[in-house]
């Protein structure tokens, strides 16, 4: 297994307001994935744990909401790590929106 992929993505709306908007935007996950993807999520505490999967991929993420930022970590599957720094900018990028 590869290192995982980490991001600390900074916000000013506070670790509730911040946990709604990430609530509010994984599932759309799912629709952003070319050709279909599932996404699963639990939340434990302020801890969010989901897995996306496709094409017979899956990527298995950890949301750690802090009042304020926002630390990732995302293990990918070996044929997606060569992906990592991508998907590190996709990420840090994509969240910061969400979390304005």
């Amino acid at each position: 297994m590869a290192e995982p992929v980490k991001v600390d993505i900074p916000h000013k709306l506070g670790r509730d307001a911040a946990r709604a908007r990430i609530a509010g935007g994984v599932g759309k996950l799912a629709e952003m994935i070319p050709g279909g993807g599932t996404v699963d999520q639990r939340w434990e505490g302020d801890t969010l744990h989901f897995g996306v999967a496709a094409m017979g991929q899956k990527v298995g993420c950890r949301l750690d909401v802090f009042e304020d930022k926002v630390h990732a970590e995302i293990d990918l599957p070996p044929m997606l790590a060569l992906f990592a720094s991508k998907i590190r900018e996709k990420l840090a990028s994509g969240a910061t929106k969400l979390l304005k």
